[in-house]
């Protein structure tokens, strides 16, 4: 959780807006018989478009990759497109590379969007690592630069996973993970856009990153402090393990200030361990033994964003969720609390992003410039169900909130912080984990929400 003493960056995305003007199951067990089942989603602001397939990683523009087919397609390093030196701007090292490239058709927006996040499922073993870039085209027929979405390794022994802070060509910046158009009053939309993904391997050697999915989700949700109520349609609730980041303070401060803001790594957390993947002792033998839950401090370091100096990067915990086992993730939004019913009546539950004054969510005890926690389930009202992270203990986190305070809270672009000034909200951001083969039912819940 970000302390809501202290702006967060989808904070300043606001400002500076408003200053322009996983293994196919079934999944887990629910603990109720749903009274319902939503079977279609509210109308979208959103396009989410993934390349998966062996078609798709055979279609676009290769340099040294090889598609692999399979049950789980993805991309390869063939042979070597060439070399290149690269300095690590937070260790100083400098070591040269073997590369490979692949970039995406440039595929046209259903959404001319305001604002684009990129994420990615890969395998980074030792000696490896993966950069992902954005081209677009603007809607006057102009074109943005490339842009860096993300430098990334699933370990920290090679190169430390960033962000890349001062990109912008004057109509669009990045912020930390976020695509998004300087100024969207002025009608400006990003219209189409390619995904570039650059493969990278200790010069000599055989091995290779494997990615198996690289997708965008780019939106125009409107601005509006307050969003329409749904009708409450399931009753359910999903057993998902509880963990809370509160009982680590001052844990590893060198990520993220410890536990304290751990909230999007103990999310991820939760529903990876929901699908029954673990850590072995041995991936948790760095943890100091006499901490509890050593798997939400290993999460956190290795969901860190070097740049960001923070554990809250969206495409780096969906990157994390997806180095276990047979699991997906993307990074999306949704519409409204009635896509969340469809994943749930599924047995997938989600991570939501918000942010809000304590006194606009009753019962939580705190407010927040951005908090992730995990929605699992509806009440008999179509109250919603979570397991909150920011609760002093593990017995704690199962909450309940109020729908309509909830909906409002997570779906809003626009809020008054503490001060009673204008700041952001996500406006639906959510992480969705899921099997790399999911059974009929969950790919006609993940269809509805528009995840294929």
């Amino acid at each position: 959780m970000t302390r809501a003493s202290e702006p967060s960056r989808r904070t300043i995305l606001a400002a500076a807006a408003a200053a322009a003007t996983a293994a196919g199951t079934a999944g887990p067990a629910a603990a109720a018989t749903p009274t319902a089942r939503p079977t279609k989603a509210s109308p979208s602001l959103v396009d989410y478009r993934a390349w998966t397939s062996y078609a798709d990683w055979r279609s676009g523009t290769a340099q040294g990759v090889r598609a692999l087919a399979g049950l789980r397609p993805g991309l390869v390093i063939a042979t070597p497109a060439g070399r290149t030196d690269y300095t690590d701007p937070h260790t100083g090292k400098s070591a040269t590379w073997e590369y490979a490239a692949w970039a995406s058709p440039a595929h046209r927006l259903a959404v001319p969007a305001t604002e684009l996040v990129a994420s990615w499922n890969a395998h980074t073993p030792a000696g490896t690592w993966l950069q992902v870039e954005l081209k677009g085209t603007y809607s006057d027929g102009t074109n943005t630069p490339w842009y860096v979405m993300g430098r990334w390794a699933a370990g920290d022994q090679d190169i430390r996973r960033s962000s890349v802070d001062g990109q912008s060509d004057g109509r669009s910046d990045i912020w930390t993970d976020t695509f998004a158009i300087a100024d969207p009053a002025s009608g400006l939309r990003l219209v189409s856009y390619r995904l570039r993904l650059t493969l990278y391997r200790t010069p000599g050697t055989r091995i290779t990153p494997t990615v198996w999915r690289l997708g965008a989700m780019g939106s125009d949700v409107p601005d509006r402090f307050t969003v329409p109520a749904s009708t409450p349609g399931l009753a359910e609730e999903l057993i998902v393990p509880r963990y809370s980041q509160e009982i680590h303070k001052g844990q590893y401060p060198e990520y993220d200030n410890g536990g304290e803001a751990w909230c999007s790594p103990t999310s991820s957390q939760m529903i990876i361990e929901y699908w029954g993947r673990r850590l072995t002792p041995e991936q948790l033998s760095w943890v100091n033994p006499a901490y509890a839950d050593p798997q939400v401090c290993h999460a956190a370091r290795f969901t860190y964003d070097h740049q960001y100096q923070g554990c809250g990067n969206w495409p780096f915990n969906a990157a994390y969720a997806a180095t276990f086992k047979d699991l997906q993730a993307v990074v999306t939004r949704l519409s409204s609390l009635t896509d969340l019913e469809t994943l749930i009546a599924a047995g997938i539950p989600a991570i939501t992003s918000q942010s809000f004054l304590k006194e606009e969510l009753t019962g939580a005890g705190y407010g927040t410039a951005g908090h992730l926690m995990t929605v699992i389930g509806f009440t008999a009202d179509g109250d919603v169900i979570t397991n909150d992270p920011a609760s002093p203990s593990d017995e704690a986190v199962r909450r309940v909130y109020r729908r309509r305070e909830f909906e409002n809270i997570w779906l809003r672009t626009k809020r008054y912080n503490a001060s009673g000034k204008v700041a952001s909200g996500t406006g639906g951001v959510c992480y969705l984990y899921f099997p790399a083969r999911p059974t009929s039912r969950q790919r006609k819940a993940l269809a509805a929400v528009g995840v294929r």
